[in-house]
Order: C-alpha cells, then sequence, then structure tokens
C-alpha cells in the first residue's frame, strides 16, 4: 500500500490500548486523548464473559451483533468532564451485570444485548473521535488495532468521517491483530531515513509514549 500523507488523527483500539493520536510526520506524534481505566477491547472482552460467550471477545460479539437490534437496550454512554479527547470504559462492565440481574430474560435475547452494548462502545469512539476530527482539521484518520476488525465500527467510522470531508483508513481485518506488520510499517521509515538500534536494546512493556527503550 501506498504511504499515507501526513498529517492525520490516528485511533488506536485493541485490548490494551485505547487513544487518538495527532501523526504531523514520521517518529512526531502527539497524544490528543487515552483511555482513563480500561481499553476497549478489554470492555469487549470483559462484556463477552458476563455474556457466556469466551475468549476473544470483540470477535465473538461482533458476530452475535449482527442478529440483533442496535436500539433494543439503552446502555450508558461514559461522559467526561475533563480530557476532551478522553475515554472511560471501566463502568460498562458493571451496568451489563446490571442489566442482566436485572433482565434475567436477557440470555433468550443475545443478539439485541450484544447489538446494544456493542452500539454503546462504537458509539463512544465515533464521537470522541469526530470531535477530535473538527478540532484538528486534518483531512485523513486512521483507524488501527485489534478493535478496528469490528465491522460495526467500521462502518459507523466511515460514516461520521464521510459527513467531516475525512479519508477514513483501516487496515484490513486480517491485519489488524498483525503485531508484526504494525511493527514492520513502524520502523520502515526509520530504515529509509537510516537510522538503526543495535541488538542490546531492551524491550519494555510499559514503555511511555515518546520514550525510548533503555540498551
Amino acid at each position: 500500500a501506498d504511504p499515507l500523507p501526513f498529517p492525520f488523527l490516528g485511533l488506536i483500539v485493541s485490548g490494551g490500548h485505547t487513544g487518538l493520536y495527532l501523526a504531523r510526520g514520521a517518529g512526531d506524534y502527539a497524544c490528543l486523548g487515552r483511555t482513563r481505566d480500561d481499553a476497549v477491547g478489554e470492555a469487549f472482552d470483559k462484556a463477552a464473559k458476563l455474556l457466556g460467550l469466551g475468549y476473544p471477545g470483540g470477535p465473538a460479539i461482533d458476530r452475535l451483533a449482527r442478529e440483533g437490534d442496535p436500539k433494543a437496550i439503552r446502555f450508558p454512554r461514559a461522559t467526561l468532564k475533563r480530557g476532551r479527547f478522553d475515554f472511560s470504559f471501566s463502568g460498562f462492565k458493571t451496568a451489563l451485570r446490571e442489566y442482566l440481574r436485572d433482565h434475567p430474560a436477557a440470555a433468550e435475547a443475545l443478539p439485541d444485548v450484544a447489538a446494544s452494548l456493542q452500539e454503546a462502545l462504537v458509539d463512544m469512539l465515533v464521537d470522541t473521535t469526530a470531535d477530535a476530527l473538527a478540532a484538528t482539521g486534518v483531512e485523513r484518520l486512521v483507524v488501527a488495532g485489534g478493535v478496528a476488525a469490528n465491522r460495526r465500527l467500521r462502518a459507523r467510522m466511515s460514516e461520521a468521517a464521510a459527513a467531516l470531508g475525512v479519508e477514513a483508513v483501516f487496515p484490513r481485518p486480517a491485519l489488524c491483530t498483525d503485531n508484526a506488520a504494525m511493527i514492520a510499517l513502524a520502523g520502515a521509515p526509520r530504515l529509509a531515513a537510516g537510522a538503526s538500534d543495535g541488538l542490546d536494546l531492551n524491550a519494555e512493556a510499559d514503555l511511555a509514549f515518546g520514550s525510548r527503550p533503555s540498551s
């Protein structure tokens, strides 16, 4: 694929990360917002566990939701007073657990439950991303990470971007969970620019955004 021209807004959605980043150039990124608690992929997994759908939960909910009504149940959408482009998903598991407790018959309408909870999570991602697009004025949006394979998210985000005159770009679903492809693409511009690191570079699983690993 041809390299995307800068600048663009990146939405990272996975089991470990949820954040919005302004990409101004290769290696020049600014974090505009991120989750304050659970990542959205983690919220999908926790919801799937409550519904008895197994792991990973995102694909299972995506499949089941296609048979349900996304407007059947109104699950809460988190609204943050501080951090304009931040996300919060930690209360979602509690809301779903309470709904299942108060509605014993919900087990007989799992497609509606799946579609409705998926819609709530997608709403939060789309609304915040649309606000960030309007604020930055960029013309391209990249949505990546495992949750970017979700069909409803791809459709809704494409519609929201188009309404703002923004091009929405997604990896092929098979590549959304391919970390090898991700890191290769991230390293390609550095390699082309002649940058390299020694084999003594340490692996740091909790490396902060914008930091470099130690040698």
